[in-house]
């Protein structure tokens, strides 16, 4: 049986086909992130993530239907995660990055719509970083002036979310028991390697905020 060539998408930090595949329930193709990537396309696609701390904006221009889902952690820090701090440069790169494949596609700035998802405090031993994430996320949409359209953020259980590119419908689903720690160790090993990297150097491009 013939393959059916996946869509073509853009993804950072991974290598994008290693994490596509056809979700036969939902009889689309599918592109699966995790910590630290994004992923964007102006094809019939669904983009899957798992979050537990990490939070995901959904960006979408409804008129050409170009939509896409990045995956972040603010590193582990003392200090507030105002847009200005040094921690909210990691927020504003996964943003601008997204937003820069988006319009490198076609799509507008002015008419991209957001959905965030995440934020749920499922990493023990560490202060509550996802308030931290959700709160970054709302107050660059608030100031870049990108209306928000839906939210599911914070609680204790984890989530998996599905974004439906060509509609800009997002599912999510609750994950209340984990199964296994696969989900909090990999937030942990994504935690400790942001956080051992200098801002401004070495594997990070920084965009101005």
């Amino acid at each position: 049986m013939a393959q059916t060539p996946f869509p073509t998408g853009a993804k950072s930090s991974g290598d994008a086909s290693r994490e596509l595949y056809y979700d036969s329930y939902f009889g689309i193709h599918a592109a699966k992130i995790g910590p630290g990537e994004l992923y964007a396309s102006k094809r019939n696609i669904v983009i899957v993530t798992v979050l537990g701390s990490c939070v995901s904006v959904c960006l979408m221009d409804p008129i050409a239907r170009i939509g896409g889902m990045n995956h972040f952690m603010l590193p582990e820090r003392s200090d507030s995660a105002t847009l200005l701090s040094e921690p909210a440069r990691y927020g504003a790169h996964a943003m601008e990055m997204l937003i820069n494949n988006l319009l490198s596609m076609g799509a507008q700035r002015s008419r991209l719509e957001a959905k965030v998802f995440g934020a749920g405090r499922v990493l023990p031993g560490m202060t509550d970083v996802g308030a931290r994430n959700s709160k970054f996320a709302m107050a660059y949409l608030e100031r870049e002036r990108i209306p928000l359209r839906a939210q599911d953020v914070g609680g204790n259980h984890a989530r998996k979310v599905y974004m439906f590119v060509e509609t800009g419908r997002v599912l999510v689903k609750e994950i209340v028991q984990l199964r296994n720690d696969t989900v909090i160790s990999r937030e942990r090993a994504y935690a400790v390697e942001i956080a051992g990297k200098r801002i401004g150097s070495g594997g990070i491009e920084l965009f101005g905020v």
